[in-house]
C-alpha cells in the first residue's frame, strides 16, 4: 500500500528544491554545482528535466572566470573513483559475469558523461553542451588537467552526431533565409561577402550539402560545396566566376570547401561521413559526374615555410633555394610572377610538407592533408595561383592541391593510410617532380 505521508514528504521535498531553483542568482557557481548533485542523485524524470533546465539557463549566465571554475569542479568531482575501480576489478576477476562486466563499466567512466547526459535532458541541452564545450577548448591549452573533461564530451558527442542521427539536406536558393544567413556566417575556407556571391555557389553548375541535427533546427552542423567541372577544378577564383553551362556538360565533381559550423564540434568526425554520403547523392541526381576530388587549401604552409633556413630548404629542393628565397621577403605580392615561373621547385616543396613533414603520430602535419588521405583519396597535383586572394596567399602562396577520390581504390588506400602510414600521389605528380 502507499504511503500517504511518505508521498506528502517526498512532494513537499520536490518543491523545495524546485523553489531553491528558481531562486538561484546568475553567476553562482556554488548554486550550479548544488543543482548538478541533484541532477546526478535525483532519478525523477521530471524533476531532472527541471534541474538540467535551470544548469543550462545558469551556466550561460557565468562569466568566463566561472566558468573556469565550474570546469575545474566537476571535472574533478565527478571523475572515476580508482579505490571503486579496483575494487570493481577485483570482483569482475572473481566472476566474470556480465553484471560485473557492466559494473565495471559504469564505476570505470565515473560521473562526467552521465552529468551531460542528464543536462540534455534539457530543451537547449544540447547546443549548450555544445557551445560549453567551445568554452572549454578556448582554455584547454593554458589548463591541461581539464583534459579528461573534453575528452569524455567528446566521446557523447560522437553518439549524439553519429551520422545515423543527422539529416542531409540540400542547400539551394530557396531555403530559409535564416539557415543562409547562417551559411554565410560559418564558411570557413572561402568567405562569403554577400549574397550574390552566395547566390552564385547555389548555381545550376554547383551543388550545396549540409548536415543537421534534430536536436538543433535549422543549425548547420557541417556543410560542402561542389562545383560541377570538366577534369578537377584548378582556380578558385573559376570556380567563383559566373557560369552559363549545363550540368550534363560536365564530367567531375570538385569539392572546393568543407566548413564545420560548430566549434564545440571540434575533432568529432563528421566530414568523412559527408564526403561519402554527398558522392552516392550526386551519383544519383547526376549519372554522367565520373569523377570525384577536390580543390583544398593548405593552411599552414606559408608559416611552416617561413621557419625554415636556407639549408634545410636546399636539402628539400636540391641547391635551389636562392630561386625561391623571395617567397620569405616581407614585400611579396599576391601574383608575384616568380611563383609561376618557379613552380616545379615550389611543388616539390609543397609536395614534401605533405608527404614527409609529421606529426608525433606519424602523420601529415597538415590537418587538410590528413583528412582527405584518411578518406582514401590522392594527392593527385598541386595548383600553383589556385586562389590569389588575400587569404590563400596568407595560407600557402596560393597554392592548392587537388585530391583525388578514384572510387574503385578508396577503401584500400585508407587501408594502407591507416594501417601502414602510406601516402599515394598520381603518375603526373611524379613524372613532374
Amino acid at each position: 500500500m502507499f504511503n500517504l505521508k511518505e508521498i506528502i514528504s517526498s512532494i513537499a521535498d520536490v518543491g523545495q528544491k524546485l523553489f531553491k531553483i528558481r531562486n538561484v542568482k546568475k553567476n553562482d557557481l556554488d548554486s550550479i554545482i548544488s543543482l548538478c548533485d541533484d541532477l546526478i542523485s535525483n532519478k525523477g524524470a521530471a524533476f531532472g528535466i527541471t534541474v538540467a533546465r535551470d544548469i543550462t539557463d545558469l551556466y550561460q549566465t557565468l562569466t568566463p572566470d566561472n566558468k573556469l571554475l565550474f570546469f575545474k569542479k566537476i571535472n574533478e568531482k565527478y571523475k572515476p573513483n580508482h579505490t571503486k575501480v579496483e575494487e570493481a576489478i577485483k570482483t569482475y576477476n572473481e566472476g566474470q559475469n556480465d553484471q560485473n562486466l557492466l559494473n565495471l563499466f559504469v564505476v570505470s567512466e565515473g560521473k562526467r558523461r552521465e552529468l551531460f547526459r542528464r543536462m540534455n535532458m534539457s530543451p537547449n541541452g544540447i547546443s549548450t553542451i555544445v557551445s560549453l564545450r567551445e568554452d572549454l577548448l578556448k582554455i584547454l591549452k593554458d589548463n591541461p588537467e581539464l583534459k579528461p573533461l573534453d575528452n569524455d564530451l567528446r566521446e557523447l558527442f560522437k553518439s549524439w552526431f553519429n551520422p545515423g542521427f543527422l539529416k542531409l539536406r540540400k542547400i539551394t536558393w530557396d531555403t530559409k533565409a535564416a539557415i543562409l544567413e547562417k551559411i554565410m556566417k560559418y564558411e570557413r575556407v572561402h568567405e562569403i561577402n554577400n549574397m550574390d556571391e552566395l547566390k552564385r555557389r547555389l548555381g545550376e553548375d554547383r551543388r550545396f550539402f549540409s548536415y543537421f541535427h534534430p536536436a538543433l533546427e535549422d543549425e548547420p552542423i557541417i556543410f560542402v560545396q561542389i562545383a560541377l567541372t570538366n577534369g578537377l577544378g584548378k582556380s578558385i577564383q573559376e570556380i567563383m566566376k559566373p557560369t552559363t553551362g549545363d550540368e550534363k556538360d560536365y564530367d567531375t565533381a570538385t569539392f572546393y570547401s568543407i566548413s564545420n559550423c560548430q566549434e564545440g564540434l571540434e575533432r568529432v568526425t563528421l566530414g568523412n561521413f559527408l564526403i561519402k554520403r554527398v558522392v552516392y547523392e550526386l551519383q544519383e541526381e547526376l549519372p554522367n559526374i565520373k569523377n570525384f576530388g577536390t580543390l583544398s587549401p593548405i593552411p599552414g604552409f606559408r608559416d611552416w615555410f617561413s621557419l625554415l633556413d636556407e639549408k634545410k630548404v636546399n636539402n628539400i629542393v636540391g641547391n635551389s633555394f636562392e630561386k625561391i628565397s623571395f617567397l620569405k621577403s616581407a614585400n611579396l605580392k599576391i601574383g608575384d610572377n616568380r611563383i609561376v615561373s618557379n613552380k616545379d621547385i615550389i611543388s616539390k616543396l609543397v609536395l614534401h610538407y605533405l608527404m614527409n613533414e609529421k606529426n608525433k603520430k606519424g602523420l601529415p602535419i597538415n590537418d587538410v592533408c590528413r583528412f582527405h588521405l584518411g578518406n582514401g583519396a590522392i594527392i593527385d597535383d598541386i595548383v600553383i595561383n589556385a586562389n590569389i586572394s588575400g587569404v590563400g596567399f596568407e595560407r600557402s602562396f596560393g597554392i592548392m592541391v587537388n585530391y583525388l577520390y578514384e572510387l574503385g581504390n578508396i577503401e584500400k588506400n585508407h587501408e594502407d593510410y591507416i594501417n601502414y602510414k602510406k601516402i599515394i600521389i598520381s603518375n603526373k605528380l611524379k613524372k613532374k617532380l
